[in-house]
């Protein structure tokens, strides 16, 4: 009877058994600050201790290439492929993106040094606590005043004042965006539209210092996986540009340069039917005592109304407990998946309830979110197709 037992009332997932990023050796938030010491700016310190200092870093960030995605396609990708032995100072190891897996937390990690819990950006929409309003970070609405969001330096912005030749390469939509002003601002900032352009000019930069710290960023792999999936002829084409890209760039590095080639997140394609997609909009005993849904699909912040947050805590358990991690605010934190600490400012932005999926599922909103709820390549939570991101090198 005990074993009928244990099949009708299964165990929740435990918070504990959840796979934390490597915050502080490991992580996104850690890449910068290693490089940034490796050239002597005051106050940044080498926490991958596998990578080897250089005068000049450049770092190429792909939206969406996740490591295990990498991997699986050797034949879209043969120059990545090769240099997968070269991840993480040659180690053949990946990085972990940080808690969300999602593009507006990792960008702000990845900028700043620093894991969620300080940068304060801990998911894709989160609450303002000064007005009970979701805030969307990716796309900052409603506007919020940047440096009072977040306020610590950029790493770019310390190794500009150390002296060191800071520059971005990006597309011009994102020069004057709240999230790269508190993400990515310092130095200079050089729009260019096409890939190409931004590989020559990122090695023009890269040249421009005896000391350079050069970012670049490339998007549309990311929206190709959203929209039609990372199992797509349209995801594969993507992914045979990026590759031809980063060859590129890596042959025009001046000398004493070092090429890092990570990521923001991976992803995973969700099926479209009602097993896997959970719709919170229509289901009753998720949204009872639901003030308001935050985050995305595979990374949910719930804010309860007044008093009911245990509530909410012990019915989503039930409900969703054997495929997500679910989680109380405190839990969350306890366990380390928004960093080793969390700013008193950012403590009201994560959820009353924190739910981070295990399974190919999503809790989708399909009448608050329908853009959102149709995509077919989705990230966010901590398993490793979305969480871990390569870290190749190339050095001249």
């Amino acid at each position: 009877m005990s074993h009928l037992a244990d099949w009708d009332h299964p165990e929740p997932l435990s918070v504990d058994s959840a796979p934390v990023p490597q915050y502080g050796s490991g992580s996104l938030a850690d890449l910068l600050p290693t490089l940034a010491a490796g050239m002597g700016v005051p106050g940044m310190t080498a926490r991958i201790p596998e990578l080897p200092a250089a005068d000049r870093n450049c770092v190429f960030l792909v939206d969406g290439l996740g490591w295990e995605q990498l991997r699986n396609h050797p034949d879209e990708a043969p120059y990545l492929h090769a240099l997968l032995g070269s991840s993480r100072g040659g180690t053949g190891r990946p990085l972990t993106a940080g808690y969300p897996a999602t593009t507006a937390t990792s960008l702000a990690s990845f900028g700043t040094g620093l894991p969620p819990g300080a940068h304060g950006l801990p998911g894709y929409t989160v609450r303002d606590p000064a007005t009970g309003a979701l805030m969307n970070q990716l796309r900052w609405q409603p506007w919020t005043a940047p440096g009072t969001w977040q306020p610590y330096p950029t790493v770019f912005q310390l190794a500009q004042d150390a002296g060191v030749h800071s520059a971005q390469v990006s597309s011009p939509t994102f020069q004057n965006t709240p999230l790269t002003k508190v993400a990515l601002s310092g130095g200079t900032f050089h729009g260019r539209l096409s890939g190409e352009e931004r590989m020559d000019l990122a090695a023009e930069q890269l040249a421009a210092g005896d000391r350079s710290l050069v970012y670049t960023y490339y998007a549309e792999l990311d929206g190709a996986g959203h929209r039609y999936g990372v199992a797509s002829d349209a995801w594969r084409g993507q992914l045979m540009h990026v590759d031809r890209l980063v060859q590129r760039l890596a042959g025009q590095l001046p000398p004493r340069s070092a090429l890092y080639v990570t990521a923001d997140h991976g992803m995973v394609d969700v099926p479209f039917d009602e097993e896997h997609r959970i719709d919170f909009d229509a289901d009753w005993e998720l949204r009872a005592g639901v003030a308001l849904l935050g985050g995305e699909g595979r990374a949910r912040h719930v804010y309860a109304v007044a008093g009911a947050a245990d509530d909410v805590l012990t019915c989503w358990r039930e409900v969703l407990g054997e495929q997500f991690w679910v989680a109380s605010r405190d839990e969350a934190i306890a366990a380390g998946w928004f960093g080793p600490r969390v700013d008193e400012r950012v403590y009201g932005r994560i959820g009353d309830v924190v739910a981070a999926a295990r399974d190919d599922v999503l809790i989708i909103a399909s009448e608050r979110e329908p853009k959102e709820s149709a995509m077919v390549g989705n990230h966010g939570s901590m398993v490793p197709a979305e969480q871990l991101v390569p870290l190749l090198e190339v050095r001249s």
